[in-house]
Formats: structure tokens, C-alpha cells, sequence
């Protein structure tokens, strides 16, 4: 915790879409946050402090980590859709999405887990498309590979009381939704007829911080409107 008991959060992806959206809830409820995105986020509040990164770079993201101390919350939402079907995959987008989704969670808790608080938490942002779409292959197994992360490292880190889970949105209402790079790959509307609200994923996630979801741990659970129906 920082000088006077706040409990401190470090967001990645801070600079739009689910990552700011949990950086502005956890600033709401008291948290100090620590923001890690190449752009500068589009919040602008005394306990947010950012640090321009970009993540897929593994050299520039282990310097960034040096400096950070103590915290209480590590959330990893920094992501990127590529799409493209099989037959016509570009293994570029598939490596920059690994990169992304998967090693860039791996270098930060890596690096920052004996800091991480016993009893603290760390919630990785998954996706619904883990369980398989058309057009999605590489996107799905780079948020695949995050469950089994999560549940190894919730094994590892049960003795310190730390729980680790993803959070899994199916299409969400996001910049990323309207990313001209995921054309000719278009989401369904979810049976419940509207798209998953960022503030629901945020919400979600500063449950899994709080001291109700202290045996909650090693889980994926899905966010979708009804979309996994």
C-alpha cells in the first residue's frame, strides 16, 4: 500500500477502451493507479501516474517495470484484435498479438510479483473468442493461453493468499470493436441485443480486487450478454 493506506493498481492498456475504463473505477474507489500504455490515457486525475510503454516491446517494458514498487493489483488489459482465416493468416499479426496479450502479461508479473501485496490480486483480461471464432484463430489462442497462465500462477501463488483470474468479454463496446483492421470479421449481436458496456468489465474486476472475492481464484469467468449461450 502507498502513504496513507492506498492501495495501489497497476493497469496496462491504460490509455483507452476496458483499461482506462478499470483505471478510471479503481481511481473512483480510492485506488492509486499506475498506467502503463504507449499513449497517454484519457484520464487526468492526481492518483494516476503514467508511464509511456509500448508493451510488445520486451526490452522497453522490462526498463519500465525497474522503477515500480509496492503494489496491491496487477491488471493486464492491453490488447489488440488482428483478424484473418485460415489459409490467409499473416504470422506477423500473430506474433504482435503474442507479444501483446501473452508475454507482455508474462514480463509483468514476472517482474513485479514479489512486490504484489500478500493477499493481492491479479486479474488478466481475456476473451470470449478463447473458445473459438471464425476468423479469429490467432486472436483466440494468444486469450487461450492467458487461462492457463492464470490458473498455474494461482497454484504457485495460493500460499500468499494472491488470486489470479481472467475476466473474458465477449465484443465489447470499445475503440478496438471499430478497428478498421478487423474488417470482413464482424461480431454478432449478443442474444441479449446489445454489446458487453466497458464500465461491466470494470466492474467485475474491482469485485475480483475487493475482500468478497478472496477465495476466487484460478477462474475464467465470462462477460458476454448471452453470447456463450
Amino acid at each position: 500500500m502507498g502513504a496513507g493506506g492506498e492501495r495501489i493498481a497497476l493497469v496496462s492498456g491504460v490509455s483507452s477502451g476496458i483499461g482506462q475504463e478499470i483505471a478510471h473505477t479503481l481511481l473512483a474507489q480510492g485506488w492509486r493507479v499506475i498506467g502503463l500504455s504507449r499513449r497517454a490515457p484519457g484520464l487526468d486525475h492526481p492518483r494516476l501516474h503514467h508511464v509511456a510503454v509500448d508493451l510488445s516491446d520486451a526490452a522497453a517494458l522490462d526498463a519500465a517495470l525497474v522503477d515500480i514498487g509496492p503494489l496491491d493489483a496487477i491488471i493486464h488489459a492491453a490488447g489488440v484484435l488482428r483478424v484473418g482465416r485460415i489459409g490467409t493468416l499473416d504470422p506477423a499479426n500473430g506474433d504482435a498479438m503474442w507479444r501483446l496479450h501473452v508475454m507482455a502479461a508474462e514480463r509483468i508479473v514476472n517482474a513485479l510479483v514479489s512486490r504484489l501485496a500478500d493477499g493481492g490480486r491479479i486479474v488478466l483480461i481475456g476473451s470470449r473468442t478463447a473458445a473459438g471464432s471464425a476468423g479469429r484463430s490467432q486472436y483466440a489462442a494468444t486469450k487461450a493461453a492467458l487461462l492457463g497462465m492464470a490458473r498455474s500462477w494461482a497454484i504457485e501463488l495460493a500460499p500468499r493468499g494472491i488470486c489470479v483470474n481472467v475476466v473474458a468479454p465477449a465484443a465489447t463496446d470499445t475503440p478496438m470493436l471499430k478497428d478498421p483492421a478487423r474488417a470482413g470479421v464482424q461480431s454478432k449481436m449478443p442474444p441479449m441485443g446489445r454489446l458487453v458496456q466497458p464500465a461491466e468489465i470494470a466492474g467485475l474486476t474491482a469485485f475480483l480486487l475487493g475482500d468478497a472475492a478472496r477465495s476466487i481464484t484460478g477462474q475464467q469467468i465470462t462477460v458476454c450478454a448471452g453470447s456463450s449461450l
